[in-house]
């Protein structure tokens, strides 16, 4: 018996890498609730790398698709290795009720509105620590994103090849709440568009 605890204590201190979850929604808002105050973020170790908003048309895709907005990354979660030519990290990182972006809409006003969380898995780290299993989240297999150097756009928005999810939890998504680009977000009132 004292076996199982002394496991299962050890267990509550591992970060969550599984690659298949079920999220409650609730649950995950709750969670990143304190975010809503972007120096709240700030505090916790979230940067602004890039003030770059992205939208679907800065993006070269249908400008009906939206938006996603400024991603506020944390650098620790993400374990960033370099950022030349493209951000790279060692991330393998799951956990949604702390994660690795937080995304942001500029409003007209000049302040922040969280929109939507991010996690985001660097592809060489995934593979490299031998995990097979596809990412998914809710049923949704994550978005693999890499550069097509065939195209005017940075498909991966500056980042190495890597797997991520969007979940629009403050912001209804008509597209739906794990898509990448939603409808109801804009970059109208950022400084800089991407």
């Amino acid at each position: 018996m004292r076996r199982l605890v002394l496991l299962a204590l050890a267990a509550s201190f591992c970060p969550m890498v599984a690659s298949a979850a079920d999220v409650s929604l609730d649950d995950m808002r709750k969670a990143v609730d304190k975010y809503k105050d972007v120096k709240v973020a700030l505090a916790d170790g979230y940067i602004l790398p890039e003030n770059h908003c992205v939208s679907a048309a800065n993006s070269g895709l249908p400008a009906e698709l939206g938006a996603m907005g400024l991603h506020y990354i944390h650098p620790g979660l993400l374990e960033i290795t370099g950022t030349a030519p493209k951000v790279d990290g060692k991330s393998t990182y799951t956990d949604w009720m702390k994660p690795s972006v937080l995304i942001y809409e500029p409003q007209a006003d000049g302040t922040l509105e969280l929109v939507a969380v991010e996690n985001l898995v660097f592809q060489a780290a995934w593979d490299a620590s031998g995990k097979t299993e596809e990412l998914v989240l809710n049923g949704r297999a994550w978005d693999h994103m890499a550069d097509d150097p065939a195209t005017a756009g940075d498909e991966a928005h500056g980042f190495m090849p890597h797997y991520d999810q969007h979940v629009w939890l403050y912001r209804t998504n008509p597209a739906g709440d794990l898509m990448p680009f939603n409808p109801a977000v804009t970059c109208d009132h950022a400084e800089h568009k991407m």
